[in-house]
């Protein structure tokens, strides 16, 4: 396929900036949606809505050629005032000390624009679009998408946040810990004896866990830790720790949940201050591994090549829709979009690299249908 025209950039930038600016954080999706929506429409395209609100429109390629899905999540995590996309320095960025919404919108606007060309000229491949919801949630929307009704080969997620190039070819699986831990209340100034701390055997038990980089493939976080009435005075009988855990090894994670758990239990039977607690451990997502000769990965290095980018392979510490994709037993392979610093204030992307998936897309069709 041509390259993308100026235009097609230049709206590329303009839809992109438009969709940033629309709040939408995991479970408040809606008005996103519905712009999404009415652009597929634009383009002549229909689209579909399952159960859980997850988006797909289809575009058949030609006799006998293959389909491929792109995927790209329509949530954002939570933002704390209105976004204004501005460009500095040929980036995006957002003008208020907050994020942007590039995770993943860049990638909505990349697909956007791939589809109104496919849909107004022949394509050499087939697309079936999904724009799911609740990606930052655990992947709940693409957890909740049946796979079965998609009639492609294979598909890309482009949700890295990663120079342009990377192929992820390994994604760990994910575990969510939470400990509550229940002591007994009493004034802190005139009787803290008969008291029992939850805060302090909360802090015992995250003082006893080996957290941040454990090895390459595995990670461990305590992310919050809540407790008290407010005050000063009073000895606090409740607090709740969250935390997670994460390898690309299975074996490696569920040692460190069992370390976790191991040091909530020790904690809470500590003769200094004896409470009780109760542990929740969730896997959220499991954890995948791609062979680097695929058809999905090999297509994508030549599309990447193509494009003037040199393609390589890299296992990530993050999940996306793919991880739900695999399990259930459709193969999807996420790509980096090139887009800065996701889920921080300074979230950025720059101009080349937000139009240069779209280059990569085109090249994406011409390399699926070439193999």
């Amino acid at each position: 396929m041509r390259p993308p025209s100026e235009a097609e950039r230049a709206r590329l930038n303009e839809l992109f900036a438009e969709l940033c600016a629309i709040e939408s954080p995991f479970g408040h999706e809606e008005a996103v949606s519905a712009r999404v929506e009415a652009e597929l429409r634009s383009y002549g395209l229909e689209v579909q809505r399952d159960a859980f609100g997850n988006v797909l429109s289809r575009i058949p390629g030609p006799d006998g050629a293959p389909t491929i899905l792109l995927c790209a999540h329509l949530d954002t995590v939570t933002n704390h005032g209105p976004i204004e996309p501005v460009v500095v320095d040929g980036g995006w960025e957002n003008a208020r000390d907050d994020i942007l919404g590039a995770d993943n919108k860049a990638a909505v606007a990349v697909m956007l624009i791939a589809a109104a060309r496919a849909a107004a000229e022949p394509a050499p491949a087939g697309l079936e679009l999904l724009f799911t919801l609740q990606e930052e949630n655990a992947l709940a929307g693409a957890k909740a998408f049946d796979v079965s009704t998609l009639r492609s080969d294979f598909g890309y997620v482009y949700d890295s946040a990663t120079p342009i190039g990377e192929i992820v070819v390994a994604s760990p699986t994910y575990y969510r810990f939470e400990a509550s831990f229940h002591g007994r209340a009493a004034h802190a100034g005139i009787r803290p004896e008969d008291g029992r701390s939850a805060i302090a055997a909360a802090s015992r038990a995250i003082a006893g866990m080996r957290l941040g980089r454990l090895d390459e493939e595995t990670t461990a976080n305590i992310g919050t830790i809540r407790g008290g009435v407010g005050g000063t005075n009073v000895v606090p009988e409740r607090c709740e720790i969250l935390g997670e855990a994460r390898s690309l090894d299975d074996a490696k994670v569920e040692a460190v949940v069992a370390e976790m758990i191991d040091a909530v239990h020790t904690a809470a039977n500590d003769p200094a201050g004896d409470v009780d607690a109760d542990v929740n451990v969730q896997r959220l997502f499991q954890g995948y591994r791609h062979r680097p000769d695929s058809p999905a990965v090999r297509a994508a290095e030549v599309a990447l090549r193509a494009s003037g980018y040199e393609p390589s392979h890299i296992l990530s510490g993050g999940g996306a829709d793919a991880n739900a994709f695999e399990v259930d037993g459709f193969h999807c392979v996420c790509l980096a979009n090139g887009t800065e610093r996701n889920h921080e204030p300074t979230e950025r992307v720059c101009v080349d690299a937000l139009e240069g998936m779209l280059v990569v897309t085109y090249a994406l069709l011409d390399a699926v249908a070439a193999a």
